[in-house]
């Protein structure tokens, strides 16, 4: 600290209006960065469209913003203990909201990808800085309110994206998606700088940084996601580069392992992870993770090739999630006055859980009436398990850990999220091909159903003048159509199924967690 400096600012003796106020202009920044995950969801066909890209080119439209945030949320403690909590949130701002404008000039999609990468990059500090935050700011009665509106934004925020999305896109066009950022981006840029004020730089630290392990880490996260993406489309290791990958991401996860836990300041603490509650929190945090974004990419993904919905169509069936969540939160905020947190968790979890699985019977004829109750039971389940889970961890922390491992806590769910969006795109393609397979054994020219079509189109064509050739290839093409959406509708079903076996292993898990409550203090030494 420099003579010019004033003294450390201790965050308790700041006045409530100031810390409710710094709180909120960074739950903005918060919101923004979170909802930009899946805000493109129901738009990507628009997309796709003008900038001429393909189906597998446009997954990249997420994916490479959520690698870039997996790979910065791990250095966000370290970076505010170097440059502050207000400068790296503040430039943070800055940079998402730059990007966000080159996002929507971009003019085909490699720049696309390129600028939603670096948004993704750029804004993904102001992620885990909220969390640590709310657990440096507020006593525990004022902590519960604060943690529950993190997660209430960390939930909704990614099930609101693509219904804005697609009414935007639809009342205007997709690249608004992004201008949508600008003024409030500005507008935290401006003002964090001088409300949030609670703690102060240390330049000094950038010599003693963590660079061999941040190489490993973004070695290890950057080549597993690469692997996981592209692997269906390339016949996995039959492919040099993804060969090359699955061995960088090895080795490099091997080195990085090592390291964190023998390093004396590892930029990720993955020893907190010993910490039973955190250890348990962060598990917690993949698996609702891998709910929350799966469910989000799956539901949009059904709609539009299933179902043939537009961006506003899709958008709409999902309203129901938020309206949802919102009700929760009320309910959840009620609930937590005659109910301890690890009975809300169960709760969240087996709901959740139950959403999920009651997607599995879904047909080629589900719109915005049947997803009704699938998807109540999906907003109230992350209402009610993401709060117990947040205290649950970070509320297990001394201070003197909190930002390094809520960087490591945020990792995890981002994460979860990553790697079950590749996941469900892998079963999405193997199983398709799968279930295409088997139904076509089943048709053959003795089958009514076969039948039907034939002498449907041999009376169409001729009608209006064709042949009988021309009417067998239409009736081989509708059949062809037809297998495929009925095999895409088994593969969406299977994919569901494995994601609430997921919610399985988080039920499990929650008989080994120790009792905790918002008013439990943290121990004084984790180390």
């Amino acid at each position: 600290m420099t003579a010019t400096q004033p003294a450390h600012v201790n965050p308790a003796d700041l006045p409530t209006r100031t810390k409710v106020f710094a709180f909120t202009l960074m739950c903005l920044g918060f919101f923004m960065a979170t909802l930009d995950i899946q805000i493109v969801a129901s738009s990507l066909r628009d997309i796709g469209g003008g900038l001429s890209a393909s189906q597998d080119e446009l997954s990249w439209v997420q994916t490479s913003y959520l690698i870039a945030e997996i790979l910065v949320i791990p250095m966000s403690g370290w970076l505010t203990r170097v440059f502050s909590t207000r400068w790296v949130f503040a430039v943070s701002a800055f940079g998402f909201t730059v990007t966000s404008m080159l996002c929507g000039l971009a003019w085909d999609i490699n720049s696309m990808i390129i600028f939603r990468g670096l948004q993704g990059a750029l804004g993904a500090a102001m992620i885990p800085t909220v969390f640590t935050t709310a657990f440096v700011l507020f006593p525990p009665k004022q902590r519960l309110i604060a943690s529950t509106t993190i997660s209430a934004l960390a939930t909704l925020a990614p099930t609101i994206g693509p219904v804005i999305g697609g009414w935007i896109t639809s009342a205007w066009s997709w690249h608004w998606l992004f201008y949508l950022n600008l003024v409030p981006g500005l507008v935290v840029t401006v003002m964090v700088p001088r409300y949030v004020d609670f703690d102060r730089a240390d330049i000094s630290l950038l010599k003693k940084g963590d660079y061999l392990g941040i190489a490993l880490m973004s070695g290890f996260l950057g080549c597993l996601e690469y692997l996981l993406e592209e692997g269906p489309r390339k016949n996995w290791f039959s492919d040099d580069v993804i060969l090359a990958c699955a061995w960088i991401s090895a080795i490099c996860g091997f080195l990085f392992l090592v390291h964190a836990l023998t390093a004396k300041e590892p930029i990720v603490d993955l020893k907190a992870l010993a910490l039973r509650n955190f250890g348990i929190g962060s598990l917690l945090s993949f698996i609702t993770g891998i709910g929350i974004f799966c469910t989000v990419f799956l539901t949009p993904q059904f709609l539009a090739r299933v179902r043939g919905f537009d961006s506003f169509q899709i958008g709409m069936a999902l309203l129901s999630v938020g309206c949802f969540q919102l009700l929760g939160l009320v309910a959840y905020s009620l609930l937590t006055r005659v109910l301890n947190m690890r009975v809300l968790l169960t709760i969240g979890l087996v709901l959740f859980g139950i959403g999920c699985y009651l997607y599995v019977p879904l047909t080629n004829q589900w719109g915005w009436e049947q997803l009704l109750i699938p998807q109540a039971l999906r907003g109230l389940g992350q209402q009610f398990c993401i709060p117990p889970i947040v205290t649950m961890a970070l509320g297990s922390l001394p201070p003197s850990r909190l930002k390094s491992a809520s960087g490591l806590f945020n990792l995890m769910r981002n994460l979860g999220g990553a790697i079950g969006i590749a996941v469900a795109s892998t079963m999405l393609n193997d199983r398709l091909n799968l279930h295409y397979e088997r139904l076509d054994e089943h048709l053959n020219a003795g089958r009514p159903v076969v039948e039907s079509i034939l002498q449907t189109q041999t009376a169409h064509l001729a009608a209006v003048g064709g042949d009988a050739l021309n009417a067998a290839n239409a009736g081989l093409g509708e059949l062809h159509a037809l297998l495929v959406r009925e095999a895409l509708v088994l593969t969406f079903s299977d994919t569901f199924f494995a994601l609430a076996l997921c919610f399985v292993v988080a039920l499990v898990s929650v008989i080994f967690m120790r009792p905790f409550s918002i008013h439990s203090a943290p121990p004084t030494d984790a180390h």
